[in-house]
């Protein structure tokens, strides 16, 4: 545990140093300065746990700590205040400290607030593994990616029994939510931004639409002009935080690439990106793909998912993957009038159609993403295991350049 220590008191300092220096597992480092010493001491030496001591001047502003809080969301805040204060207890809660206590420190008071963070560290790293981040993208508007990634998300929880978290980053026109429930959101993702000092397992839980016990949606702003509101810092608050208490989290993300959206796609295990078989599509596909390139994603992280297909079109998907240079992952049937009324409704189509081919092959994707749990494969391994002898991905092996044209061919 890495303790770091901020006082203008060097008295202080080195009390506060002998008491925390008591466990050997502890590396603790003292710093003599204020509120401005803070910055500098979490980027470079990054402690699990902060304790600032300070002085009435620096109760008058907490933007200083509120930075730190978003900058770094894993550092735990200790503060350590003469003044005791309600609307200082306040404003030091809503700046993300975690704990406030008498200056100077008393030994017990202060050993047992590192105790409280230590154990709470200590249960969220054994507790669970990370969750695992699943990021759907259009290659064109109009794929049926919202609909892909909100149907996975309802058949991990039911199906395969995990806690999930579908964060709707289509931030000018996200309506995620839609697809699979009529409950309407008391919070979107822009007012979370907002309160992001606040942040924690509790409150972004409260700020979820449930639309089952083990699956809640955070909602994208009603108003495109509030998504100006959310930054690359809160998207890796939030799957950061995500991960630790969650199993699956699920970003949708609109067709738009900003500093938004490369944060979500920059957290995510794989990136499916979704598209159906026709020259537009094809071509959009091309240049996105191109774009994930250029951001240093692997092959490996690139998924491709072929919508509404039909075997016999003009296109084929060998003429695809050459063109993209990737092989398709997964094909999804067309069957536009169970979808449609699926979106219509609002209800999952597995719910409503449990014997569709889509609802079908929506919950292999689901099963092959949680099999390495129970096969004990490695989880890339299980994954693509799954398919081999189905509808497996063509093994097609094309060099990165994606020049060749695609070919327009009936069959």
């Amino acid at each position: 545990m890495k303790i770091s220590i901020v006082s203008l008191n060097t008295k202080h300092l080195d009390e506060m140093r002998r008491f925390t220096e008591a466990d050997i597992n502890r590396d603790v480092k003292v710093f003599p300065g204020g509120m401005e010493m803070l910055a500098p001491v979490a980027d470079q030496f990054h402690p699990d746990i902060l304790i600032f001591e300070c002085d009435e001047q620096d109760l008058t502003d907490f933007s200083a700590l509120s930075r730190l809080n978003l900058r770094h969301p894993d550092i735990t805040v200790i503060l350590l205040s003469n003044i005791q204060a309600h609307e200082t207890l306040l404003s030091a809660m809503r700046a993300g400290v975690r704990e406030v206590l008498p200056s100077p420190a008393n030994r017990e008071a202060l050993s047992l607030a590192i105790s409280r963070v230590e154990e709470k560290r200590m249960l969220q790293n054994s507790a669970r593994p990370k969750g695992k981040v699943f990021a759907f993208i259009p290659c064109k508007g109009g794929s049926g990616s919202t609909f892909l990634s909100t149907n996975l998300a309802y058949n991990l929880a039911t199906q395969e029994d995990k806690n999930v978290i579908l964060i709707d980053l289509n931030l000018q026109f996200g309506d995620a939510a839609l697809f699979v429930t009529d409950h309407k959101p008391s919070i979107n993702l822009a007012e979370v931004a907002r309160q992001i000092h606040r942040m924690d397992a509790s409150f972004l839980a409260s700020s979820l639409i449930t639309v089952l016990p083990n699956l809640g949606i955070l909602a994208a702003p009603d108003d495109p002009v509030q998504a100006m509101e959310v930054t690359p810092a809160h998207i890796d608050t939030l799957v950061n935080l995500a991960r630790n208490h969650y199993d699956v989290i699920i970003l949708d993300i609109g067709r738009a690439l900003d500093p938004v959206s490369i944060k979500a796609l920059d957290h995510a295990d794989i990136v499916f990106p979704v598209l159906q078989i026709t020259l537009p599509f094809v071509r959009d596909a091309r240049r996105l793909l191109d774009v994930l390139r250029s951001l240093g994603y692997s092959r490996d992280k690139i998924k491709l998912l072929v919508n509404r297909y039909e075997k016999g079109g003009e296109i084929n998907l060998e003429d695809v993957e050459k063109t993209l240079g990737l092989p398709v992952f997964k094909t999804i049937p067309n069957s536009f009038r169970a979808v449609a009324a699926s979106v219509n409704q609002g209800i999952p189509i597995a719910k409503l159609s449990p014997n569709n081919p889509v609802t079908r092959t929506v919950q292999e994707l689901s099963k092959s993403l949680v099999s390495e749990a129970s096969s004990g494969e490695s989880w890339w391994g299980s994954l693509l295991n799954h398919f081999k002898g189905g509808e497996a991905p063509k093994k097609t092996v094309v060099g990165p350049s994606m020049t060749g044209p695609i070919s327009s061919t009936r069959e």
